[in-house]
């Protein structure tokens, strides 16, 4: 386990809201737990920075505006929780920090969650919100973490299938789910890591009941993956879905694309909101926010 103090400290302010069995309570409970752990990781936005609730696509959304907009590109945010947790609430000061450090404008999609709205109803929100902003002729950078990053993913080979593929120029993966074989080494080392049990990952799949076999879904699935766009994948070495990060970027650059791999050592899953806490967890946060900068700096 980690022993960096300040991720330490993390795991313990979690463990005081959620408790290590959280998925066997009811849906709701386990929303409650959420929505309070995150509140308490929450900070003020920064500086300057406005945010405005609105829809696209008949969707929930939340557009964060910097103090100076430095690029036409747009981020889209997809946020984590298993598809049954999480909302544009819970990844509010994570997506305030993430647009005014890369001066664009950022998008966070509150989609619809699990058990409620099974697969592919996050899907679809995400890609109507997509594809209009798409339709519009904006350069996207898809961005997600957890659950949002296999949306995040999904959407990217969707939009390429689909012919959209051009206007996303990037795709930020924050230790995503992408449908990693159980049998891999991290999902045995990892079995009872904090932060996400593999026990965890089995329960956040049968929720959803996506098919294994769709790339939408599961990005590991797809046969080809040559034409997707720049990516950056960051992962956590005390996480069960380590593996689905080292394997996709290895994927990834054998069909040719420009992916970066980052891994922060004594990080676990969920990591984000321990950026003002944990030295590993600010460097981590650091290199992303410069990734997505780079991003979406237009040539």
């Amino acid at each position: 386990m980690p022993d960096e103090p300040g991720i330490c400290e993390f795991i313990a302010k979690c463990d005081g809201f959620l408790p290590p069995d959280a998925v066997a309570a009811g849906i709701m409970q386990q929303r409650k737990w959420y929505d309070a752990l995150c509140a308490a990781f929450a900070y003020p936005h920064p500086p300057g920075l406005l945010s405005r609730d609105d829809q696209i696509a008949g969707v929930a959304v939340r557009s964060y505006y910097p103090v100076k907009i430095q690029t036409p590109r747009k981020l889209l945010y997809l946020h984590g929780g298993g598809f049954v947790v999480g909302s544009r609430d819970s990844h509010d000061s994570i997506c305030a920090e993430i647009a005014d450090a890369s001066g664009a404008e950022l998008i966070s999609v509150d989609y619809r969650l699990a058990p409620e709205h099974i697969w592919p109803a996050a899907h679809l929100d995400a890609y109507g919100v997509a594809r209009a902003l798409l339709g519009a002729g904006e350069e996207l950078i898809l961005i997600g973490d957890s659950a949002g990053a296999t949306l995040a993913g999904g959407l990217a080979i969707k939009a390429r299938n689909d012919g959209f593929g051009a206007g996303v120029v990037g795709q930020v993966l924050i230790y995503p789910a992408l449908g990693g074989d159980l049998g891999w080494p991290s999902y045995g080392q990892m079995a009872s890591a904090p932060g996400l049990s593999t026990d965890d990952v089995i329960y956040y799949r049968d929720v959803l009941k996506a098919p294994m076999d769709d790339p939408v879904a599961y990005p590991l699935s797809a046969e080809d993956l040559r034409g997707l766009p720049p990516t950056y994948i960051t992962a956590a070495y005390f996480d069960p879905l380590r593996d689905d990060g080292r394997e996709y970027t290895a994927r990834l650059a054998r069909a040719g694309v420009d992916v970066t791999y980052r891994e922060e050592p004594q990080m676990i899953h969920g990591w984000l909101r321990a950026r003002h806490m944990s030295d590993g967890a600010r460097a981590g946060f650091d290199h992303l926010c410069r990734a997505v900068k780079q991003m979406v700096e237009v040539p």
